[in-house]
């Protein structure tokens, strides 16, 4: 892996030299647009409407819009004279506990390792963060942006989370759908938290895979041998719930029955067939289309 940034992280009067790498990468499936005609890839130019022509990078300036069409032109200059203190500091804030964190503030994920001659000093926080069970929350600069941040131990290293600042996160009280009450009896709570209970399961991230990135390899694929390409059946839409109890008890069995338990003698036998597969064990249906 490449090196991303370099700098150091700074608690109290300790600083830790250190590089950070990425830790995730996506595994999109990714397409090139081409021209129907002759398969040629498309050619993307920066034109400016106004003059009719192409425009070469470093004929191009920043612009802030503070009016509709109007706006104020940021220059290398002014980038480079605002100052952010610290910008290849890692600077640590607080420590806290990992569970006060919502998951909706975190980014990006990076690998943190010591830097030259900082790794007594790094191993000494991993390991002191790892007894006390808490994370650091820090302020960063990546790209010329200050991120808030979290520094916690990933394994055998110290992770960074970058995090949104509590202004980039929206709030879900003005969206319209929510804005209702709902009634909800005592046996409906109750069936649900047993569907609960009964697909709880500890947390294996490898059971877990990108079923349309292997569908759509597949396809590539047989494009390229040349052979019949074949449909993968989508799970079918379910239709509007018209007895949740049914249809909660039927869940309820089923979840069972995959764990190899048996109904409490006064559940009622379900009357409704449960529309939830797994993907592990439910057979693949295909048909094969013209290539």
């Amino acid at each position: 892996m490449r090196t991303m940034w370099k700098g150091a992280i700074s608690f109290g009067l300790v600083n830790v030299p250190i590089k950070l790498y990425t830790a995730t990468e996506a595994s999109d499936v990714k397409f090139n647009y081409l021209h129907a005609r002759c398969q040629t890839p498309i050619k993307y130019e920066k034109r400016c409407p106004t003059c009719d022509e192409v425009v070469s990078p470093e004929d191009i300036v920043r612009g802030f819009e503070y009016e509709k069409g109007k706006y104020v032109i940021m220059t290398e200059e002014d980038l480079a004279g605002i100052a952010i203190e610290q910008t290849k500091s890692i600077d640590i804030l607080d420590f806290v506990d990992l569970s006060q964190i919502d998951p909706i503030y975190y980014s990006k994920t990076y690998f943190v390792t010591p830097g030259d001659g900082g790794q007594k000093a790094y191993a000494l926080l991993r390991k002191a963060m790892q007894d006390t069970g808490k994370i650091a929350i820090a302020k960063v600069v990546i790209r010329s942006k200050q991120h808030l941040a979290a520094v916690r131990v990933y394994e055998n290293c110290l992770a960074l989370e970058t995090m949104f600042f509590p202004a980039e996160i929206r709030t879900p009280t003005a969206l319209p759908e929510l804005n209702y009450e709902a009634k909800l009896s005592d046996s409906e709570l109750q069936m649900a938290t047993n569907l609960i209970n009964n697909l709880a399961a500890e947390f294996n991230p490898d059971k877990y895979t990108d079923d349309y990135r292997k569908a759509l390899l597949e396809v590539i694929e047989s494009k390229l041998e040349g052979t019949a390409v074949s449909e993968v059946a989508t799970k079918p839409e379910t239709g509007k719930v018209i007895d949740l109890m049914e249809a909660l008890r039927a869940s309820i069995k089923l979840a069972q029955d995959e764990k190899g338990m048996n109904l409490p003698s006064d559940t009622p036998s379900p009357n409704v067939r449960p529309t939830r597969t797994d993907p592990e064990t439910t057979p693949r249906r295909r048909r094969v289309v013209s290539g």
